[in-house]
Parts: structure tokens; sequence; C-alpha cells
């Protein structure tokens, strides 16, 4: 950008506000910071702004209700702002998203990038420009980590996936899987290491499938269990955890090099959607039963104090009330420490629309609620069964009433009395008691930054 175009927008603001998954977060900070390089300026969602940008998410029918929601919002507080829509959501229906009162750009896969440059399009124009290309022509990768948060940040090292299970729409929004290389991924975490937090979290779509170039070929001798050796190397991160990663591409090697690892948090996020083979075949998953249990299994044998979170959906076409007994049961019998339910909604174009036993929406939503509070009650023994035990915490920023929170390395939210001092510090604390919010009562081992702390 020249220096005339650079003074022309130097004083126009935007605000983003990012829906969804921790790979969106990690994207809308990319584009935040592309964006201030070139002149705009960063304001908070609640401000008036020129231009409002709202990074979309289309997992479920609730992102797209959000999305409206929050155009009309913008309409009521600055209706002469211009509101921009990229994501997912706008990959997928960018000409629906135009039909918004209120919309003024829609960008695809493709553009959301380049979003500095298609915002002077928008001075002189009053129509709805929808930028969004097929999703196949979707041949780039864009590095991306989250900033903003003091201690904690998100390090997207893939993108796309090309399982195509029958309820999902990201391959549609998002394109192939594909990822840098382990140097290049290395250099940006080496950036991320310079912005002083304490955890980073690797994120993507299909994480385990890291490897695959631009046009989606396998990189010779580069897979994930070869990236996250490298990046174990990399000591002014303190800690690295692993997001949702699919049960079969979390090998054995990869669950024996965090067991023995001082970085990488005794933490996995394994998706199982369902405990019942029948519906994982109608899903198009990858994985039955038996394969999944076997890796819970030896997780908890090398790491007993492991937290193990897990997605599962309840509802898909075809699933019958023994199929939703029989996935409760085998989730009943895991050692697992918490649920993400998910109710199935039906997305255009995917496969699970031609199965034709729909289940009704009551029956999906009582479902679900089985399985929440068979989650709570996960979690709960979790905390207890480690409640005496030492484990090291971060603390995070947030000011609640006098209280401040952190996670333990095995991901147990605790908390304890707000000091500034222990702010994106690591202390190690003793598990006390369960609070029924899901917080453990702690009390202070050390702490090397005041002497208010002393040995219990």
């Amino acid at each position: 950008m020249n220096y005339l175009c650079l003074v022309m927008f130097y004083n126009k603001k935007y605000a983003l506000y990012t829906l969804g998954c921790k790979l969106n977060f990690a994207e809308g900070s990319a584009i935040s910071r592309v964006l201030s390089t070139h002149g705009y300026q960063s304001v908070d969602f609640s401000e008036v702004a020129d231009f409002y940008i709202i990074n979309t998410c289309s997992v479920t029918d609730n992102a797209d209700k959000k999305c409206r929601s929050l155009v009309r919002n913008i309409l009521r507080k600055a209706p002469e702002s211009k509101v921009i829509i990229m994501g997912c959501y706008a990959q997928l229906k960018p000409e629906e998203i135009a039909q918004i009162p209120g919309v003024s750009m829609v960008l695809g896969a493709n553009e959301k990038f380049n979003i500095h440059l298609h915002l002077q399009q928008l001075e002189s124009n009053t129509e709805t420009l929808v930028l969004s290309g097929q999703i196949k022509d979707v041949n780039f990768y864009a590095p991306s980590f989250s900033f903003g948060e003091r201690t904690r940040s998100f390090l997207k090292i893939q993108d796309g996936c090309d399982y195509f299970c029958s309820f999902c729409t990201i391959p549609l929004a998002r394109g192939r899987s594909r990822s840098t290389s382990i140097e290049n991924t290395l250099a940006i975490a080496q950036e991320v290491a310079k912005t002083g937090v304490n955890e980073v979290v690797l994120t993507g779509v299909n994480i385990g499938d890291f490897g695959k170039t631009e046009d989606g070929r396998k990189r010779t001798k580069e897979n994930f269990y070869a990236l996250i050796q490298e990046l174990d190397k990399i000591h002014d991160i303190k800690r690295w955890r692993i997001s949702s990663i699919e049960p079969n591409l979390l090998t054995e090697e990869v669950i024996d090099f965090v067991t023995n690892s001082n970085h990488f948090m005794p933490h996995f996020h394994i998706p199982l959607q369902s405990g019942s083979d029948k519906i994982l075949r109608l899903m198009r998953r990858k994985y039955d039963t038996d394969l999944y249990r076997n890796r819970i299994d030896k997780i908890k044998v090398l790491m007993p104090h492991c937290c193990i979170g897990v997605d599962v959906i309840v509802g898909f076409p075809g699933e019958t009330e023994q199929d939703f007994l029989d996935t409760y049961q085998f989730l009943n019998n895991l050692e697992i420490s918490y649920l993400h339910v998910f109710t199935y909604s039906e997305r255009e174009d995917t496969k699970a629309l031609e199965i034709l036993e729909v289940v009704p929406i009551a029956e999906r939503r009582r479902r679900n609620e089985m399985l929440r509070i068979l989650s709570e009650k996960k979690r709960r023994a979790f905390y207890e069964v480690n409640i005496g035990n030492v484990f090291s915490v971060l603390f995070e920023a947030e000011n609640d009433e006098g209280y401040m929170y952190g996670f333990t390395s095995n991901y147990i939210k605790v908390r304890i009395r707000y000091d500034e001092a222990l702010i994106n510090t690591i202390q190690e604390v003793k598990l006390e008691k369960v609070q029924g919010s899901g917080v453990m009562e702690v009390s202070m081992i050390q702490d090397a930054i005041t002497s208010k702390y002393v040995p219990i």
C-alpha cells in the first residue's frame, strides 16, 4: 500500500468478532494483525467502528443464527458502518448471506486473508460485494496464531480435511487437508514464543493429518509425530497442548511421546461421535469402538492422571434408542474426563441427509441432556480422584470478583484469590476441594514471584 492509501485508511476503525473454533480465533487474530499493519485501528466490538468484521463458523445452525443476530445489533448501533462476513458460513452460503440486510461484503475462503485490499472497494460501493470462489480452487495455506490473551496462544498447524464425514460441511468450507512444512511451522512457533505466552495450543481442522502440501500431496518424512518432536525443543514455550485429534491419527508413538515430554501436557481431546459401530459407519468415521477404547486404555496405563475430553453427537439419523444406550454405556465405562455433547442438526450437501430414519428434535434434546449429566459426573469424578495431588498451574489474567483462575497441566480448572503478580506464571499447587461450579480450590506449594505463599 502506498503512502497516500496508508494515510487514507489510518483513522479507519474496525471491530472483529470471531465465532466457532480455536482455528477461527487463530485466523481472526492473524487477519487483525494484517489490518493493523495496513493502518486500520482495532476497537472493541461494542464500540462504533467503520468496519465490522464477523468471522463465522457453520458447524451448527446456532452459528448461522448468531451471525444474523450480530448483524442486526450492528445496524441498530452503527447503521452507517460497513459489515463484512467471512469464514466457513461465508464460503458455504455466500449468496444467502448477501441477502441479510446490512451486509456490505462477503469474503470466501480464498479472499479473507486479503481483506485489507477488499475494504478499499467498500468506500465507493453501495451494493453488497460477494467475493467467494469454488472451494476446490483454494490451494494455499495461511499460517496463523492468536495473540492478545496474555497467557495462551492458539497456533494453526493445519487446515482443511479429506475425510468427508457424512454429517460435516467443513471440507466444503475449508477445502482439502494441507499444511506448511515443519521448518516453517517452527519459525512461526518462534514468533509465538516472542509474545511471552507460556502455553500454546496446536489447532487446525484435522491436526493429526499434518504433513500435506498445499495441493494435497504427502510431504516426505513429515507428519504430526515428527512435528511435535521438533516443537518440544522450543524451550521458551513452557507448555504445549494438542487440541482435538482423530483417534485413528492419535498413534501409539504420539501417546508415548507425550508421556515422556516435559512440555506437552497430559491432556487429549479425542472425538468419538458415537459409541455404536453401526452409527460410526453411517457417519463414515475411520475407526470403530475397539480402536477408540484401545487408545483410551493406553493413555490411562501410561498417564493415569491424564485428562481426556470426548466429542459426541446425539440424534444422528438412524440412531435408535438402543444405539444411543450403547453410546451411553460405552462412555460410562471409559476412563474419560468430560464430554462435549452436540445435538445433530441437518446440514445442506451432506450425505447424512440421505438417511431416512430421522430422530425427532425432542428426542435429540433428551439424549443430549442425558449425556450432559454424564459429563458432569465424569468431570467431578476426575477432579475428585486428583484431590491431594500436586500439579503445576498456569494462572490467567481475569479478576472475577476477587478470584483468579488457571488450569493444571492435566486441565483441571482451579481458583485462588486474585494476585496480579501471578498472571502468566506457572506455580505448583495442591488440589484441595471440588467446588460445585467445576472448579478446584487449591493451596500454593511454592511461588517464585512473591514470598507471601509458604510451603504447606
